[in-house]
C-alpha cells in the first residue's frame, strides 16, 4: 500500500472516517485539509497538482488513491519546518531578543506566500499566540512551536 507504514495507514483511515463518507472517500476539495490533519504541510499548488479541487462534489478521492498522494507529500522537501520558520521570523527581530511586532507577523501572514485571510489569522492568533507586550511585541518562538506542534520548543 504505497510504502506507508501500518500505523500511518491507520491514521489515514481515521481521517477518512472523520472527513469522508463510507465507501465514497473524501471530497477532493478537502485534500489539503486531510493532509494537514496528518501533520503534513503541502502548498496550495501541490494540492492542486495532486488532484485537489476548488469546488465541492467535483471529485472524490478513495483511500487507495489517497495513500500514494500522502506518501508523495510526505517526501516533499518544500514544506517548511519549525527551524525554517524561525529563520524567517528572525528577519523581523530587530533587537535580536526573540520578539517581533505583532503587526509585522500579521502582515506577513496576510500578504506573503500563500496568504491567509483575516479570519484565519485571528483563529491562528487565538490558538497559538502569547499576549503582546505594552509595545506591541510578541515572542515568536512559542507561537511557532504551537503552530508546528513542537512542545519541546515551548519556553
Amino acid at each position: 500500500m504505497a510504502d506507508v507504514p501500518k500505523r500511518e495507514v491507520e491514521n489515514v483511515e481515521f481521517v477518512f472516517e472523520v472527513m469522508g463518507s463510507p465507501g465514497e472517500g473524501i471530497d477532493a476539495v478537502d485534500l489539503g485539509d486531510a493532509l494537514r490533519a496528518l501533520n503534513l504541510n503541502p502548498t496550495l499548488a501541490l494540492i492542486e497538482k495532486l488532484g485537489g479541487t476548488k469546488k465541492r462534489n467535483e471529485k472524490k478521492i478513495k483511500l487507495d488513491e489517497f495513500l500514494p498522494i500522502y506518501s508523495q507529500v510526505k517526501k516533499e522537501k518544500e514544506q517548511g519546518c519549525y527551524e525554517d520558520f524561525i529563520e524567517c521570523l528572525k528577519l523581523y527581530d530587530k533587537e535580536e531578543n526573540g520578539t517581533m511586532m505583532l503587526a509585522e507577523l500579521q502582515h506577513a501572514l496576510l500578504a506573503l506566500g500563500e496568504s491567509l485571510d483575516d479570519e484565519q489569522v485571528e483563529t491562528l492568533f487565538a490558538d497559538c499566540m502569547d499576549p503582546e507586550d505594552d509595545e506591541g511585541f510578541i515572542p515568536y518562538s512559542p507561537f511557532l512551536a504551537r503552530m508546528c506542534e513542537r512542545p519541546d520548543q515551548l519556553k
